[in-house]
């Protein structure tokens, strides 16, 4: 994980590897997934701006007669394999996890026989709406990631879903999701989303991500007492604020906003991750509770003074921290004197502690 420490490894593989949630791998991993996901949204804005999706006017559908079904397969991959319409699987008696990643896909389609479905993978595709799952039933795991959805819907029998991942799409509100009681992981990422908002009834949830939205405040999150991970990077707050009920979080990320002053985190004594980088940040205060922060990034910040950091002497498992391009940055004794003031210190910025 390129230096990172093990407390980001728990973040689940499967949004590790898809970059949808920008926080996974390194400092330098973090900023390429986060061009990556900008570079992307500029070409779907592109593709908007030009009615046609490039890869549509490139690419020529496949007959789906030329694919090979296996009635007896549970597992079945069909990543990039230029389907432009989902026909024929009925005779999928025994699948549980379909991957129709990377196809042309415009429509969901003909998958009401398909009950013994647990994971339906519908990344990169070109659906619009989110339709005819009604027969799923005991879908487990959903994506539709990197499509052109506009509204959430068509979830209300998903009542054992527990993972839903609709990042970048063209969504600008959260609802119709009161029926998902078992959801325990939400990415809503790189959407137009201004409003935390209709997620009381996601007691059960533990990841949340909202990455790259346009979401002004901290709000309505009271409910969600189970959270241990939340993530609002690229947004455009200014106030920490609306944590009080997360008792449970270990994971927060607020990267990349507009807020000035550390403080609202009283009741989240169990982080152990908190990366308030690049914001407007000139003091690090009111985190001398957080006994058991292991990760602390913020760089990116006007952090000056070095007794600053005698607010993170009460964390002795503290492994990580991040205060490049600070004012504190210019001091050539940089690393030396985070070392003397917080000894357990084992990375600082994207480089090892050498003793």
């Amino acid at each position: 994980m390129g230096g990172k420490s093990a407390s980001k490894i728990k973040v689940e593989t499967r949004v590790d590897k898809r970059i949808e949630s920008e926080e996974s791998g390194d400092e330098e991993g973090k900023k390429q997934a986060v061009r990556l996901v900008t570079d992307l949204s500029q070409q779907s804005l592109r593709d908007e701006q030009n009615g046609e999706n490039s890869t549509e006017e490139a690419e020529t559908p496949v007959d789906m007669e030329t694919i090979s079904l296996d009635p007896e397969a549970e597992d079945v991959d069909l990543n990039h394999f230029r389907i432009g319409k989902i026909e024929g699987f009925e005779v999928l008696k025994k699948v549980k996890t379909l991957c129709l990643r990377q196809n042309l896909i415009k429509r969901i389609e003909n998958l009401e026989q398909l009950q013994t479905l647990r994971e339906l993978d519908l990344y990169d595709n070109q659906i619009r709406k989110i339709e005819n799952l009604e027969s799923l039933v005991e879908l487990e795991i959903l994506d539709i990631s990197f499509n052109v959805l506009r509204h959430i819907e068509g979830l209300d029998q998903f009542s054992q879903l527990k993972k839903l991942f609709l990042v970048n799409n063209k969504i600008s509100k959260i609802e119709n999701l009161s029926n998902l009681q078992m959801l325990q992981m939400l990415e809503l990422g790189s959407n137009r989303i201004r409003v935390i908002e209709n997620i009381d009834a996601l007691a059960n949830l533990d990841s949340l991500f909202l990455g790259k939205n346009k979401i002004t405040k901290l709000q309505n999150l009271d409910a969600l007492t189970n959270l241990t991970v939340l993530s609002i990077q690229n947004n455009r707050l200014t106030k920490i604020e609306g944590l009080q009920s997360l008792v449970n979080l270990r994971e927060l990320y607020l990267s990349h906003n507009g807020i000035e002053v550390i403080e609202g985190l009283e009741n989240n004594n169990k982080l152990t991750m908190l990366d308030i980088a690049a914001n407007r940040i000139k003091k690090i205060e009111n985190v001398s509770h957080l006994t058991e922060l292991q990760e602390f990034w913020m760089n990116d910040n006007l952090v000056e003074s070095w007794s600053d950091l005698d607010e993170l002497k009460g964390a002795k498992n503290l492994e990580t921290v991040y205060l490049e391009r600070n004012p504190l940055q210019k001091d050539p004794q940089y690393r030396r004197k985070i070392m003397l003031t917080l000894p357990t210190v084992r990375q600082i910025d994207a480089t090892f502690v050498r003793f």
